[in-house]
C-alpha cells in the first residue's frame, strides 16, 4: 500500500491477509514470520513490477492507443532500490521521483494482489535460479579440477621422462647381486647336442635340481641366429635354469651377457665355458684355449660381471696340457672378479674324455677356493650315489670343501641317477621303465620341435644321439660288482633279462633305429645314423704343441667331444 501511495496509484482492491499472519508475527505453526515493514528489496521490486504490468493491461483495454514504451519507462522508474516500505518512500522523495502520468480516460485501476503470494513465488524462482547457478558453478569447478589433475599427471610423466633420461644406473656391487646356493644340489651339466629341452625335462622328472642349457656361441648370439637363441629356451618345470655361453673376447662376452639380462626373463644365471675341448671353439680363442691365458679369464669374468645383474659362474678344466695344471693358481681370486661359483672338470684339454677324472686335484682346488667364498663344483665320472657321497665327503667326519657335483655323461647313461642320489640307493630299473623314459622324451620332443614330418625327424635324431650313450648302462641285477664305473663296457654282446633289455643294451645303430621306430614310426627309406661323438682319441703333448705352434689348437677328436660343454 505504501509503495502504491508513493507512486500516486489508486488502490481499488486489497487482498485479505492470510492466516499465516497473526498478531505477534507468528504463523500457524508458531514459526516467526517476517513483518510487513521488513519486506526485502527483492519482494518490493516484484510487487511494483506486477502493479505496473496490471496498469498496462487496463490501459490497453480502455485506450489501445496508449504506448507500451511509457509504461516500460515507468517500470524502470518504479524499480528504484527499496530496502523497506518506509525507506523506499523516503528514498523516492529524496531522489525526486514522480509517479508517471496516466493518459486521461484510461481508467487505470490497479488491484493490489496478495503481496505475500507474489513474494513467495518470486523467492521460489530466485531459489531455483540460485540452484541452477550453484549447479553450474559446481560443474565448472569439477571441470577445472579434472583439468588440474590431468595437468599434474602430464607434468609427472614429463618429469619421469626427464629423470629417466638423466638417470645412469650404477652396476650392482658383488654383495648386492643375488647368489645361487649350489650346496648339495644335483646339477645337470650343459651337454652339447644331447642336453636339449626335452632331455632336461626327463632329468627334472628324475629329480635334478639345477639344469643348464646347451652351450651357445657369443658370436652367433650377437648375430641374432635364431637357432642359437633357441638354446636359451627354458621349460616351466626347470626351477633353477642357467645358460652357458662361450667366447674369447671381453667385449663380446659383455655385450652377450647384457643382451641376455635385458631380453630374457627366464634365466637364473649365466655360465661362461672355459673348458670346452673341441677344435671349433678353441680355434676362436674360447673354451679350453683360455687356460693358456689366465689373465684373459680375469678380463672375461670382470666384463661379464659388470654388464649384467644376473649371477655369474665359470666352468673350466685343470689345464690345457697334462703337465701344466693351472686351475689352482687363480681360484682364490675368482670370487673377487664377480663369479659366485666355478665348476672344475677333473681333466685337461689334452685328455679330452679318454682318462678318468682327477678328483684329488679337484679336492685340492676346493681347499684353495673355499676360504674366498667361491663355491667350487666338481665334475667328472659320477655314475652312482656312492661316488657322489665320496666326493662330497658325505658320511665322513666333517664336511667336504666341495659345494656339490655336476653330472654330465652319468645323466646320459642313466638319467635316474638323480633319483638314486636323492633316495641313496642303487636302482635296478627295469627295461619297461627305461622305455617309459624314452617315451617321455619322444612326447616332449614332439611338443618342442613339432609333430609334423620335420619335427618327427628332429626328435628321432636327438633320441638316437641319447641312445648312443644309454646303451652303455649295465643293469644292476646282472653286475658282479656294484656300482658300475664310467669306463666299464659290457664284454661282447650283453644278454639282458628280457628281449627289450637286450635291445636297449645293444651298441649297434641299427638296433637304436628299431627302438626309435617303436616310438616315432618307421624311418624314411635309406635312413642312416652316425653318432656325433668319437671314441678313444688322445693327443700327445708334443702333437698338441706342434698343432698350437702351427696356428691351430689341435685336430684330435676326443671321446664324446661334443657331449659335455
Amino acid at each position: 500500500d505504501t509503495v502504491c501511495r508513493e507512486l500516486g496509484l489508486k488502490v481499488t482492491q486489497r487482498a485479505p491477509r492470510t492466516d499465516n499472519y497473526h498478531q505477534g508475527g507468528r504463523g500457524r505453526k508458531g514459526q516467526q514470520q517476517p513483518q510487513p515493514e521488513a519486506v526485502s528489496h527483492q519482494v518490493a521490486q516484484g510487487a511494483t513490477a506486477d502493479a505496473v504490468n496490471l496498469a498496462a493491461q487496463q490501459a490497453e483495454e480502455t485506450e489501445p492507443g496508449v504506448k507500451r514504451q511509457k509504461l516500460d519507462s515507468d517500470l524502470l522508474v518504479s524499480q528504484a532500490p527499496v530496502q523497506g516500505t518506509a525507506q523506499a518512500a523516503a528514498g523516492g522523495e529524496a531522489a525526486g521521483l514522480q509517479a508517471p502520468a496516466v493518459a486521461p480516460g484510461a481508467g487505470v485501476d490497479i488491484a493490489m494482489v496478495n503481496v505475500e503470494g507474489d513474494a513467495m513465488g518470486t523467492t521460489a524462482a530466485q531459489a531455483e535460479a540460485g540452484v541452477a547457478v550453484r549447479a553450474s558453478d559446481a560443474a565448472t569447478a569439477c571441470a577445472l579440477e579434472v583439468a588440474a589433475q590431468a595437468a599434474v599427471v602430464s607434468q609427472a610423466a614429463e618429469a619421469k621422462q626427464e629423470a629417466l633420461a638423466m638417470h645412469v644406473e650404477l652396476p650392482l656391487r658383488p654383495q648386492e647381486k643375488r647368489v645361487i646356493d649350489f650346496r648339495n644340489k644335483t646339477v645337470l651339466a650343459p651337454l652339447t647336442t644331447v642336453g636339449n629341452l626335452p632331455f632336461r625335462r626327463v632329468c627334472k622328472q628324475m629329480g635334478a635340481d639345477v639344469t643348464v642349457g646347451e652351450m651357445a656361441l657369443c658370436t652367433s648370439l650377437l648375430q641374432g641366429q635364431a637357432s642359437e637363441w633357441a638354446l636359451l629356451k627354458r621349460h616351466p618345470c626347470e626351477d633353477i635354469f642357467g645358460v652357458q655361453i662361450a667366447g674369447g673376447y671381453p667385449d663380446a662376452i659383455a655385450r652377450t651377457c647384457q643382451m641376455i639380462d635385458e631380453l630374457t626373463d627366464a634365466v637364473d644365471y649365466v655360465d661362461i665355458n672355459m673348458g670346452c675341448p673341441i677344435d671349433l671353439v678353441c680355434d676362436k680363442g674360447a673354451g679350453s684355449a683360455l687356460l693358456l691365458k689366465p689373465k684373459r679369464i680375469q678380463e672375461l669374468a670382470q666384463a661379464a660381471h659388470r654388464s649384467m645383474s644376473l649371477p655369474l659362474t665359470l666352468k673350466t678344466r685343470m689345464g690345457y696340457y697334462d703337465q701344466d695344471l693351472v686351475a689352482h693358481t687363480f681360484l682364490d681370486q675368482v670370487r673377487s672378479w664377480g663369479p659366485v661359483a666355478l665348476t672344475l672338470h677333473g681333466r685337461t684339454r689334452q685328455q679330452r674324455y679318454s682318462k678318468t677324472a682327477d678328483w684329488k686335484y679337484i679336492q685340492k682346488c676346493a681347499e684353495v677356493a673355499t676360504p674366498s667364498g667361491l663355491q667350487l663344483i666338481g665334475n667328472g665320472d659320477v655314475l652312482s650315489y656312492t661316488e657322489w657321497n665320496e666326493h662330497l665327503g658325505i658320511g665322513t667326519e666333517g664336511e667336504g670343501a666341495l659345494s656339490t657335483c655336476m653330472i654330465a655323461r652319468g645323466a646320459l647313461i642313466k638319467p635316474w641317477l638323480f633319483t638314486e642320489i636323492k633316495e641313496q640307493r642303487h636302482w635296478d630299473i627295469s627295461a619297461g621303465e627305461r622305455l617309459d623314459l624314452l617315451k617321455s622324451f619322444s612326447s616332449a620332443g614332439l611338443e618342442h620341435w613339432g609333430s609334423d614330418a620335420r619335427g618327427v625327424d628332429t626328435t628321432r635324431k636327438f633320441l638316437l644321439e641319447w641312445l648312443s650313450y644309454q646303451h652303455r648302462y649295465i643293469p644292476v641285477g646282472i653286475l658282479e660288482v656294484i656300482p658300475q664305473k664310467m669306463n666299464w663296457r659290457p664284454p661282447g654282446i650283453l644278454m639282458g633279462r628280457s628281449d627289450l633289455e637286450t635291445l636297449l643294451s645293444s651298441e649297434h645303430p641299427g638296433d637304436w633305429i628299431r627302438i626309435s621306430e617303436m616310438l616315432l614310426g618307421p624311418t624314411p627309406s635309406g635312413f642312416k645314423f652316425t653318432p656325433k661323438h668319437k671314441s678313444q682319441g688322445y693327443g700327445s703333448a708334443q702333437q698338441q704343441q706342434t698343432a698350437v705352434a702351427a696356428g691351430a689348437s689341435g685336430s684330435y677328436q676326443g671321446e664324446e667331444e661334443q657331449a659335455e660343454g
